[in-house]
């Protein structure tokens, strides 16, 4: 067979070679040791939680080496590709604060362009640099022309898709089948290519495999470790019969000539590393170094862990953001499921940026992480309380602008006193956790509002108090309250008036004989903040009462004590 004029006969009109190529990419001028990493998604819809997953490794490793971070997007299979998702990942990306050096970026009106030497960055738009490597293999005879019809092709990639499994169905009688197909289509002449060409037949190419999957390829993941598998022994699609490259091919090529040092891929991924360590090995490539990282689970219905699809709650990206998680929550909980000491790093330094931590791969896990959002609320609320006034006022408005109109408008309709609400239990070592969501501030909130008041709570503890000692309370109280005491002076009254009903002042010595009093200071306390709150669990009521001002603490006692 004559390789070089069948390369001629299939690329007529592909006049560049490889060795152009290379000149047009040249290596990267990066410090020893820089990674270069990308993000490689399809655009058929949103953001999954297992891509931010991954792009937070990329990104990770690529910037605490010095390296690069590129996006490129992988658009090859047009009937999947959903209008408007290119856009709307860059969107959400940028959005979770995963930057990116280079690649497709969005310009000044919103359209998909390119930033960078190495484009271009999508892959529907590099077409004929696939098809100078795709001649270069059919040249040297390591790929070749399959002449099919659409049904034909349909059921040669059944084939395939049969042989990757091999499942325990795999029978030797498929077996069979599958190596004389195999034979059938790589017995072919010169002649019969040129008179169906002529007769403008479909034709897709395939690798002329030389793998026996009796022996086992053997690389180093550098999350699972030595990894053992059989050769690829079959003859993959390398382009489509429109011209267009399988995921196989594509990635290959651009991985090597945008010089990507490290591919993070889900383990789903893990049964293409022959076929992908053979193609390298055929181009004449390095291969990069390979991740395969655990799946993102959660637990069904029956407790079974279950990978966590598109369709369920946290499967998109979106679903935090209208939940009202502040992104930073989310990243650090990745974070957490990621390296296994980022939350020992956390305490010890709980005023740095999450993007300080030095992410290493061998403290990643290879089994499966688990969603669990008990603990991404217990991280959210961290990161919250971590946060200024000003930052939580501005951060709140704005998702409740878009979730919470009606909470919107209490909040902007006066900024300091949100603001002065908010700072209640702010700074300091061991700063106040009340709420780690958006969407919960204003529950924790509203009671400042006359229009989201309410009292939600049993001020009578189940009858445990009669409603004269409440009103014996609310009485002194109101006959002493005065907002110009300090704290020190104004829980003075609060004891005294414990002291007048017959309830212990001194929590020492209720505890010693709780038997000799009706109740404590603080069941004391806990009828006013029913009262003043309308729950059993508020701020520090000295402060509560101070931004509710007097007029308004005494309406509402008032209203609690008529109430009785």
């Amino acid at each position: 067979m004559d390789y070089a004029y069948l390369a001629q006969l299939l690329f007529p009109n592909v006049t560049a070679t490889p060795e152009e190529m290379e000149a047009r990419y040249p290596a990267r001028d990066l410090p020893e040791g820089a990674k270069v990493t990308r993000f490689a998604p399809s655009p058929t819809g949103f953001v999954h939680l297992g891509g931010l997953y991954g792009a937070t490794i990329d990104e990770r490793l690529a910037h605490q080496s010095n390296g690069v971070f590129y996006l490129r997007i992988e658009d090859t299979d047009a009937k999947r590709e959903v209008a408007g998702a290119t856009e709307k990942l860059i969107k959400t990306l940028a959005h979770y604060g995963v930057e990116f050096d280079e690649g497709a970026i969005l310009d000044e009106n919103g359209n998909v362009t390119d930033k960078g030497a190495y484009g271009p960055y999508k892959q529907s738009q590099r077409g004929p640099i696939y098809h100078v490597f795709a001649k270069k293999l059919v040249a040297e005879g390591k790929a070749y022309p399959c002449f099919t019809t659409e049904e034909e092709y349909e059921e040669l990639q059944a084939v395939d898709k049969k042989a990757e499994v091999k499942s325990k169905e795999w029978t030797e009688a498929a077996n069979e089948e599958a190596r004389q197909r195999k034979l059938a289509m790589r017995q072919f002449t010169v002649e019969e290519v040129e008179a169906h060409l002529a007769a403008g037949h479909p034709w897709v190419l395939r690798i002329l495999s030389d793998g026996d999957s009796e022996k086992k390829v053997v690389f180093t993941d550098l999350i699972k470790g030595k990894v053992e598998m059989p050769e690829n022994d079959e003859d993959f699609v390398l382009l489509k019969s429109d011209g267009i490259p399988t995921y196989h091919f594509a990635h290959a090529v651009d991985d090597h000539l945008m010089h990507t040092t490290h591919v993070i891929r889900g383990e789903e991924w893990l049964p293409s590393a022959p076929k992908h360590l053979q193609l390298f090995r055929y181009l004449g490539f390095k291969a990069p170094k390979y991740m395969h990282t655990a799946q993102v689970m959660k637990l069904d219905e029956n407790g079974n862990k279950k990978k966590l699809s598109k369709r369920d709650m946290g499967g998109n990206v979106d679903d935090y953001t209208r939940l009202g998680y502040a992104t930073e929550s989310v990243c650090e909980y990745l974070l957490t499921i990621l390296n296994s000491n980022f939350e020992e790093w956390r305490m010890q330094n709980p005023d740095k940026p999450y993007t300080d931590f030095p992410f290493n791969i061998k403290k990643m896990s290879a089994s499966g992480c688990l969603v669990d959002f008990p603990k991404l609320n217990d991280v959210s609320k961290n990161v919250l309380s971590r946060m200024t006034a000003d930052e939580v006022y501005d951060r709140a408005a704005a998702w409740a602008a878009e979730f919470d109109p009606e909470f919107a408008a209490l909040l902007t309709a006066d900024p300091a006193y949100a603001k002065a609400i908010l700072a209640i239990g702010r700074g300091g070592k061991k700063p106040r956790k009340d709420f780690g969501l958006w969407s919960e501030i204003k529950a924790y909130m509203g009671f400042f509002y006359d229009s989201c008041f309410a009292v939600q709570d049993d001020i009578t503890a189940g009858g445990k108090f009669s409603s004269e000692d409440i009103k014996a309370v609310f009485d002194a109280f109101c006959a002493g309250f005065d907002p110009a005491d300090d704290s020190n002076a104004w829980f003075e009254k609060i004891k005294a008036i414990a002291d007048s009903i017959g309830f212990a002042s001194d929590m020492k010595a209720y505890k010693a004989n709780p038997d000799a009093f009706r109740g404590n200071v603080a069941d004391v306390s806990m009828f006013l903040r029913v009262a003043v709150t309308g729950k059993l669990n508020s701020p520090d009521m000295y402060t509560v009462m101070q931004i509710l001002g007097r007029d308004r603490v005494l309406a509402r006692i008032g209203t609690m004590r008529d109430s009785l």
